[in-house]
């Protein structure tokens, strides 16, 4: 009968409280994390897009279409059992060149962050550890790569050079570094007067092991929540600069050349340009609800 018996008002919640309180600090992150509807939706999205980049020659039901493939039969086709997101002006099947359009979208997050990050952080450790002249030096010449437009800055340099992804990635690196400097310098600041680092200055320690072994770890969480958020940033401005016909060019599949080739047959053929479009939506969402999910399970600000 005690099993039928509904809980107290607010058992519920003094019960949530005891088990927390037996987590570990991990298992507390987890707890959290796994708590919110939004993260987990994030992760899910996340896992999707790697994995159909990942596994797109086994996916795709027209391994064809992902190059320079034409099929005039089947031009402008509707979205149907056969062509799952329809066809292009082509008749390439659209859903096939998504696919493949996630593996350039996931390598140019990969080849930017990849460069950016270690470069942003490296100069917000040295400026926020020295301080003084340093500081004020890469502090300052930060904040005039700030001050200049992220688009408008790839614009120029991909107008410049030739139109492709190794040139997009430059481009779109070249002021990326700007934000993972400016949010590490904050941290180590905030964290230089703290007792494990004049401990460290006591014991002798140099300065590399005070920055890379005592600092930067305190800067991980930090870090990877604005990795995961970036993501999506970088995803988003690839796509500009191939609507603007600067980044990634034919055949190379790619979602925003996909959307500006298919804004041309609206809206009579709208599959063209809306199915990348939502590919591309779909990724940043993923993205962004995975980082705020993260934020709230490493309690960190940004």
């Amino acid at each position: 009968m005690s099993a039928l018996i509904p809980d107290k008002p607010g058992e519920a919640a003094h019960n949530a409280i005891d088990t927390a309180r037996h987590l570990s600090g991990g298992q507390m992150a987890w707890y959290r994390f796994s708590r919110n509807p939004a993260a987990l939706i994030g992760a899910t999205i996340v896992i999707s897009v790697f994995f159909a980049a990942i596994f797109a020659p086994w996916l795709s039901p027209h391994p064809e279409s992902a190059g320079a493939h034409v099929d005039f039969m089947n031009r402008h086709s509707a979205p149907d059992a056969q062509f799952w997101f329809g066809t292009d002006n082509v008749g390439r099947d659209i859903f096939t060149r998504v696919l493949y359009g996630y593996r350039v979208s996931l390598g140019m997050v990969v080849g930017v962050l990849g460069v950016a990050v270690p470069l942003g952080v490296v100069l917000g450790l040295v400026a926020g550890y020295f301080g003084g002249r340093t500081g004020f030096i890469v502090m300052r010449f930060t904040d005039i790569m700030l001050a200049i437009p992220p688009l408008a800055m790839a614009l120029a340099i991909t107008a410049v050079l030739s139109p492709n992804l190794i040139n997009a990635m430059i481009a779109i690196t070249l002021l990326w570094w700007t934000w993972h400097t400016r949010l590490i310098y904050r941290i180590v600041r905030a964290q230089m007067n703290e007792d494990y680092v004049e401990a460290s200055k006591l014991a002798g320690a140099s300065h590399f092991h005070i920055m890379f072994r005592e600092l930067l770890p305190n800067c991980i969480s930090a870090i990877s929540v604005k990795i995961t958020l970036d993501a999506g940033f970088v995803i988003l401005f690839g796509a500009a600069l191939s609507f603007l016909g600067l980044g990634i060019q034919p055949p190379t599949p790619d979602l925003g050349t996909m959307v500006s080739t298919g804004s041309e047959y609206l809206p009579e053929h709208w599959w063209e340009a809306l199915m990348p479009g939502l590919a591309i939506l779909y990724a940043i969402l993923g993205f962004n609800l995975l980082g705020d999910g993260l934020r709230d399970m490493m309690d960190v600000e940004l």
